[in-house]
């Protein structure tokens, strides 16, 4: 009996591995978040990889990143190179110190809110008064 093809190994999951189970006390208060409503309806994944990098947090669906990062990012040439690089296959990239999340994560969280919907319709005007409707 033929032999199916084995599956080429991809080199970055041991990888993606580590860095979830090494998580900054920051990015794991933020996961907590994003698995509840109403942001597990955009499914959002930890360390996924894209490319050649690892976004701490990213939605396939509604194409967005989110980026925790401590003082070591500052100004950093790399991560702007990334960012590059995610912005040009069509993700938008956000990113919270993690002070941020750690001290305002009802602010954080209304940010990635209004990113999230940023792109989806707008709400409806309120239906107009109807003819001869009383106060």
């Amino acid at each position: 009996m033929p032999q199916k093809p084995l599956r080429p190994v991809d080199q970055r999951v041991p990888r993606a591995r580590a860095l979830r189970r090494d998580a900054t006390e920051a990015e794991k208060k933020l996961w907590q978040h994003l698995r509840q409503p109403p942001f597990k309806d955009h499914h959002f994944r930890r360390q996924a990889t894209i490319g050649p990098y690892f976004a701490d947090f990213a939605s396939h669906r509604s194409k967005i990143i989110l980026e925790v990062d401590g003082g070591q990012h500052s100004l950093s040439a790399s991560d702007e190179t990334r960012t590059r690089y995610l912005e040009a296959n069509g993700y938008r990239v956000l990113r919270f110190w993690n002070n941020e999340v750690l001290e305002n994560i009802s602010g954080v969280l209304v940010t990635i809110d209004t990113a999230i919907n940023a792109d989806g319709p707008p709400t409806p005007d309120p239906s107009p008064p109807q003819a001869g409707g009383g106060e």
